[in-house]
């Protein structure tokens, strides 16, 4: 039973004995730095049930634990709260407990019902770039981090692999390729249709302009210039299976797909299944036409199908058009289902996609849950703001964007300049060397954007997520690395309880380490990567300022020398876990 809960039982008893009162529950939180405690019951919701002065009320509450709980060594009451002092041996106790355990923190397996986190899904039209970077880190951690909490997860993609956008690259390569390819180009093959895209739009907006000039409104003159209304007759062959340009179509894709592998591979994220646009745009129109039956949707007199959601506060959402075709919302409810049936043991979805498509899934989940579905309830849209840069948006039909692999390939190198600067990889071969490079400039990148609330908007600065002080990946890369030199120099971790007596700095570092399970529950119950990652920035800080104070290798004793010992390997194995879960790695040196 954990430190919370234990105070819990005892403080309700307290409330029950002194106040015949019974709470619903005692709301805890870190006891203020200028206070003495090592965790604080907050009084003022107590009011509601036990009536009375708050002062008094917490002296009567923190005088009973201290006379009938063991762990409480000591209180005191500031105002409406009070701060609960515990005994050394309570967090000796705990550490014994876990000092042989590798995975603390986590989790077995203990749902019976899996989740699907799906993320990344781009199209094939163009390279992953900066925006794409965020999806890919945020859906990755959220599921390492739902493994560690004890589910069964599955990862996954839908690949936007159909559509008009798609036909844009074909066509620019059709008309001005001669015949390139990723292998006579030497470019990745994202990037090569990625220019088609970019080349595509150059001529497309002369020809607009050239329409201007001929007399057409520019919106008349978008809808009509002639390399657009080429690519909508693409889509058309497409749709109708022309064998020429399906067989285009196939080839610039797999030219797509190799290239993202590349990327996601330097970028260190997998995936257990890939679903594809243009294989399941076509499903769930089959559950529209049960929905009507059941009175799900309604038909409109030209035929459309709709689902009237004004009741519940949205509005009414198209989910046939009159013509019989399907829209998004048609695809994204058969793609749900068809998800089911593939996974029976998924209870539940998390999708990793941007806020602007926020009403969307609101709109979708409600529809999966009046269409009778019960896992419909566990649906989570994994929200996330843009990512901005200092120079400003990124546009991909301008090729503005920030391409994933160049921003991989930047941070990799700037963390080469840095490290050479501070000059200490002598010995290192040029092998690990490079390693280390990525470990550091990936890290830094991945912890930058990991440490932010998703919701948040960021503004990235590859520069000032580099830096080895402050809230940044490679400072605790650094630390875990002076942990590890540590542990290189003695190997001692054996200690006796019994002749233990705590500094403040090590009962900190303890008050902490007890967090962690806690954490790990809390970012996965709430989606958010940041709760670990800024855990572990608290930890990194806690152990420097205990290396600083306290001395690990030079105690007065072999016992505190092998506790401290055995106290830094467990603040480092427990970076390392808590990086794993973020898709972070850490280097053994620095």
């Amino acid at each position: 039973m954990g430190l919370q809960n234990t105070l819990e039982q005892n403080v309700k008893a307290a409330i029950r004995i002194l106040f015949n009162a019974d709470l619903l529950s005692v709301e805890f939180q870190a006891t203020r730095k200028e206070f003495a405690g090592d965790i604080t019951v907050v009084v003022f919701p107590m009011l509601r049930f036990v009536k009375g002065n708050p002062m008094l009320i917490g002296e009567q509450v923190g005088q009973y634990l201290l006379d009938n709980v063991e762990l409480v060594k000591g209180f005191n009451v500031v105002k409406g709260f009070l701060n609960i002092e515990i005994s050394d041996i309570y967090y000796i106790e705990f550490f014994r407990r876990i000092t042989e355990d590798d995975n603390f923190g986590f989790v077995n397996k203990q749902d019976v019902k899996a989740v699907m986190v799906e993320y990344s899904s781009p199209n094939t039209n163009k390279p992953l770039h900066l925006g794409h970077v965020r999806n890919v880190l945020l859906g990755y951690s959220v599921a390492e981090i739902l493994k560690a909490s004890g589910k069964t997860v599955y990862k996954t993609q839908i690949i936007n692999d159909r559509g008009i956008h798609i036909c844009k690259s074909m066509l620019a390569w059709k008309r001005f390729g001669r015949g390139e390819t990723p292998e006579s180009s030497g470019l990745k093959g994202d990037k090569l249709v990625g220019n088609y895209y970019v080349e595509f739009d150059k001529v497309y907006k002369k020809e607009i302009a050239d329409l201007v000039i001929q007399g057409y409104s520019e919106d008349d003159a978008k809808k009509n210039a002639p390399i657009l209304l080429e690519a909508q007759e693409m889509l058309r062959k497409w749709e109708a299976g022309d064998t020429e340009v399906v067989e285009l179509w196939q080839k610039m894709n797999q030219w797509v797909y190799n290239g993202f592998e590349v990327t996601y591979k330097n970028i260190g994220v997998d995936f257990d299944k890939y679903y594809y646009e243009s294989q399941t745009y076509l499903l769930g129109k089959e559950f529209i036409a049960g929905g009507l039956k059941a009175g799900v949707f309604e038909k409109d007199t030209d035929g459309s199908v709709w689902c009237d959601l004004t009741d519940d506060g949205l509005d009414r959402k198209i989910v046939l058009r009159a013509d019989g075709t399907a829209v998004y919302m048609t695809q994204d409810i058969g793609t749900a289902i068809q998800r089911i049936k593939d996974y029976p043991d998924v209870g539940g979805m998390v999708y990793t996609v941007g806020n602007e498509q926020d009403y969307h899934f609101k709109v979708l989940f409600l529809i999966l849950q009046k269409l009778g579905f019960d896992w419909a309830k566990n649906l989570f849209h994994l929200s996330y703001g843009m990512v901005d840069l200092p120079s400003g948006k990124m546009k991909s039909r301008e090729g503005t964007v920030v391409d994933a692999d160049d921003l991989i390939e930047e941070m990799v190198t700037t963390a080469e300049e840095i490290s050479k600067e501070l000059g200490k990889l002598e010995d290192y071969s040029e092998t690990e060397k490079k390693a280390l490079y990525k470990t550091i400039g990936l890290g830094a990148l991945k912890y930058y954007i990991l440490k932010v609330d998703p919701k948040k908007r960021i503004l990235f600065d590859p520069k000032e997520s580099i830096d080895f002080q402050g809230n940044t990946g490679p400072f605790i890369q650094y630390t875990y690395a002076r942990i590890q030199s540590i542990l290189r120099k003695s190997t001692n971790s054996n200690f006796e309880v019994s002749k233990l007596y705590l500094h403040d700095k090590e009962k900190q570092l303890l008050k902490q380490l007890e967090q962690f399970p806690i954490v790990i529950q809390n970012a996965a119950s709430q989606h958010s990567p940041a709760l670990i990652a800024n855990y572990t920035y608290d930890l990194v800080k806690d152990f420097n300022s205990f290396y600083q104070n306290v001395s690990i290798l030079g105690a007065d004793t072999d016992n505190e020398k092998g506790f401290r010992v055995a106290l830094s390997r467990k603040v480092g194995l427990t970076i390392k876990n808590a990086f794993n879960v973020l898709g972070i790695g850490v280097p053994e040196r620095m």
